[in-house]
């Protein structure tokens, strides 16, 4: 998948642009402060990386980016995929897939799987441990899954381990203070995380049982007694009985009279029933106190206790098993570190045989990036003190007679963005589409001519973008975007045109003086674009387009 058309608003000193691309590799040239680097910062932001708002263009409120890629299948159909990025300039962004709002953190997994971006300052990564590890897998496809497994089953059972209880002197003060509430809390015996308030409805019956009692005798003699309630009903009940037209209300003093009845009967069982006892309401106080101790101690609620209480219980038996445990979670660490020890010589094993290769590889290739002389080792950890091979070390000897020595410590900015370059060309496969900003600089004369072949022999198998300011490598391009910049009314304005053929060797000409080109530049040019292969600037591919 390759990104065929760019659009570009409010972005540093452009207003507007839209750019189509084709396969193959496209120089970015014009002249300083043109603009070239907005090419690459909009590359960037649709990929999901960093926005700063000082990119917005003066006077704008927002700068927005939109990036279509397109797959052509087999039978000529196309995939399109369509990346978008608005910044405003209070510093909020906004990210679509699709036209469809997305996450930046989305936008960068598409971005990271479509293009290939290397930075100013890119080749200056090249020199951490990290990137120079990653490069040696890459090139060997070693499978890290199983290494990655085994240390992460170590690093939990690390955590197993400490989680246990630390130290000795700790662990046994957690078991004293564990005990203690387990015990507490075991020993009252809670029924159900009801029991406080049903105790409660007891201890009232009973603190008051003799007032109680003559309420449910009361009750019972005006329901029952003679004239009470229950005769009464029953005598409307008879007089209704000659009333015909009256049935159904007679039927009704009927329920409500076995209702009565049913209820005298349940006061007269209660009063009969209930009696002092002091010694069952002095329980209850002491029971209900116990209970209002835990819960001021371990919760809201006798539910929150009996939760505290299971939680130590838990706890408590799994360190008063310590020893098992431990011994149990050391037999399985032992395995696991034998485990993670196969699993790190296996992969240290296919990283020192593949080193060899891989710095040959890169060596091949910066002697033809005008480094003739020049030697590259990939150093890679002993076994016995390094059995993964984490330490991978790319060593380089620019000029006969020298040792090797890591890229750190000999290699210039010019020299390490060969270095890059060539790795570039060893690691080939995806991303299609590769970015590269400023990837000539600090070196010219036939360097800059190797580098420019290099990077139109990357575009024979990729998509590749350049930003550059040689004209040896703005010829060597398939394709070639200007970029300029005109002031009106004190207002500058940036552009970016595809170089039609029949200008290209103006362009190139422009490069190579500085400035306007006289017929002298302009005959170098067709000459350098020949001698590269362009033949004057044929793009046979089809042409960019702009607005």
């Amino acid at each position: 998948m390759v990104l065929v058309e760019l659009s570009i608003e409010n972005l540093g000193i452009i207003e507007s642009s839209r750019i189509s691309f084709q396969n193959g590799f496209t120089a970015f040239t014009g002249e300083t402060g043109a603009g070239k680097t907005m090419l690459v910062e909009a590359i960037n932001l649709v990929c999901g990386r960093r926005a700063e708002t000082s990119v917005i263009r003066d006077g704008a409120e927002e700068a927005h980016v939109e990036a279509r890629f397109v797959r052509v299948g087999a039978d000529g159909d196309e995939e399109e995929i369509i990346l978008g990025r608005t910044v405003h300039r209070e510093g909020r962004s906004r990210a679509y897939i699709n036209g469809r709002m997305a996450t930046v953190a989305s936008l960068a997994e598409y971005g990271d799987e479509l293009v290939d971006i290397h930075g100013q300052h890119a080749h200056q990564r090249l020199m951490t441990a990290a990137v120079q590890r990653e490069s040696l897998d890459s090139y060997a496809s070693i499978d890290l899954s199983e290494l990655r497994e085994s240390r992460e089953a170590v690093t939990q059972l690390d955590a197993m381990l400490a989680a246990l209880g630390g130290d000795e002197k700790s662990r046994a003060r957690e078991l004293d203070l564990l005990a203690f509430q387990c015990d507490e809390i075991e020993s009252v015996a809670i029924t159900s995380p009801n029991e406080d308030s049903e105790l409660s409805q007891e201890e009232d019956l009973l603190a008051d049982v003799v007032r109680h009692q003559e309420s449910l005798w009361k009750s019972t003699a005006l329901l029952s007694d003679d004239g009470a309630a229950l005769e009464k009903l029953g005598e409307a009940i008879r007089v209704l009985g000659h009333v015909s037209s009256m049935s159904a209300t007679s039927q009704r003093l009927q329920d409500l009279l076995a209702e009565v009845e049913d209820v005298a009967h349940i006061l007269r069982a209660a009063a009969e029933s209930t009696e002092e006892n002091p010694e069952r309401l002095e329980f209850i106080r002491l029971r209900r106190q116990s209970l209002r101790d835990l819960m001021r101690k371990y919760g809201d609620s006798l539910q929150d206790v009996m939760s505290f209480g299971l939680e130590a219980r838990e706890r408590l038996d799994e360190l008063t098993g310590y020893a098992e445990r431990v011994q149990e979670l050391e037999s399985a660490k032992k395995k696991a570190l034998a485990e993670l020890r196969i699993a790190q010589l296996r992969v240290g094993d296919q990283r020192r045989a593949a080193a060899p290769a891989l710095g040959a590889a890169v060596q091949d290739r910066l002697r033809q990036l005008a480094m003739p002389n020049a030697t590259v080792q990939v150093s890679v950890g002993a076994p016995e003190s390094d059995p993964a091979g984490e330490s991978v070390v790319f060593m380089l000897a620019a000029n006969p007679g020298s040792a090797p020595q890591p890229l750190t410590k000999v290699a210039s900015g010019g020299e390490l963005a060969r270095v890059m370059l060539s790795l570039r060309l060893v690691l080939t496969g995806d991303p299609a589409t590769m970015v590269f900003d400023e990837v000539d600089a600090g070196i010219g004369g036939a360097a800059a001519v190797a580098v420019a072949s290099a990077l139109r022999e990357l575009g024979q198998g990729h998509q590749v973008f350049a930003v550059t300011h040689l004209a040896q490598v703005g010829a060597s391009a398939h394709q070639q975007i200007s970029v300029s910049k005109t002031v009106k009314s004190n207002r500058t304005y940036g552009s970016a045109t595809a170089v039609k053929e029949e200008d290209r060797a103006a362009e190139i000409a422009r490069m190579l003086s500085g400035g306007v080109a006289d017929e002298s530049a302009i005959a170098h040019a067709r000459d350098l674009l020949s001698s590269l292969g362009t033949d004057t600037g044929v793009v046979k591919k089809g042409k960019g387009k702009s607005r």
